[in-house]
């Protein structure tokens, strides 16, 4: 067997949630690329339509089940066990804030902190759950943070808060998991300039200031967290575990100054 044949996944039965746009739909593309069939969830049916149409053209079988991701992991889990008997990736995508308005967290209404804990955080708890307990040897959990989870984040604490929460997550089940043959990783995906993106970020020369703080001097696409997420899927990644994978062109905590901006956008983490 060749170094390429270890990041196949013929045979195997991933779902990627959040996966009707941007990240979560390159995500879902990309494995099936490389030979899993895919369950797909989003809120909007329109765009997971548009999700399926690429996984079936890459010659693999798609499944739809549209709804908001909390609690329905269950759900969700118990669909793809019924339309294709096994489980053996799961991809924690969903993110973002449903709130676009941002402010101080002494300034952040209660309900507003734990919307975004449920979303950001409860969310991909609950599907690591359901994962876990149709899994066997050799299953992959990946959940996709953001890096703003690993410093300080003025305006958007209530996000950050739960990204930090689902980076030692992802740490805490890798070891639980360990034994029973399941890795753990979790992905923050650098400024990726999605379609939603822009909207949040408004006019190109905001863009190419962004840019100007990326070591190799370019944006990511979707498709930069897709490569990762497949490489972390497979079993060339036998050996990785409860590890954090900052994908951003060399922009780290350290290579950049903050600056407050708008609210992350659904399915986005910059």
């Amino acid at each position: 067997m060749s170094i390429l044949d270890l990041l196949r996944l013929d045979g195997k039965v991933a779902v990627v949630t959040g996966s009707g746009q941007g990240i979560g739909r390159a995500i879902a593309w990309g494995l099936a690329d490389a030979g899993a069939d895919v369950v797909i969830n989003a809120r909007r049916v329109q765009d997971l339509e548009m999700t399926a149409g690429g996984i079936t053209e890459r010659g693999r079988r798609a499944l739809i089940v549209d709804g908001d991701i909390r609690d329905f992991s269950e759900h969700l889990a118990d669909r793809a066990m019924t339309e294709f008997g096994r489980l053996d990736i799961w991809v924690n995508n969903v993110g973002g804030s449903d709130e676009k308005t941002v402010r101080t967290l002494v300034d952040t209404p209660d309900e507003i902190f734990r919307s975004q804990l449920e979303l950001n955080l409860t969310s991909a708890f609950q599907g690591c759950k359901a994962a876990a307990c149709r899994m066997g040897a050799g299953g992959a959990i990946v959940n996709i943070t953001s890096g703003a989870g690993t410093r300080g984040s003025p305006r958007t604490g209530p996000y950050a808060a739960a990204k930090a929460g689902l980076i030692n997550l992802t740490q805490t089940l890798a070891l639980e998991l360990a034994e029973q043959g399941i890795r753990v990783n979790c992905v923050s995906p650098g400024p990726v300039v999605t379609e939603a993106y822009r909207e949040i970020l408004g006019i190109s020369d905001q863009i190419a200031e962004l840019v100007s703080t990326i070591p190799l001097g370019r944006a990511g696409t979707p498709d930069d967290i897709a490569a990762m997420v497949v490489f972390l899927c497979s079993p060339a990644s036998s050996w990785i575990t409860g590890e954090h994978h900052l994908v951003a062109g060399g922009r780290t905590q350290r290579s950049y100054q903050y600056r407050p901006a708008a609210a992350p956008a659904d399915g986005e983490n910059p």
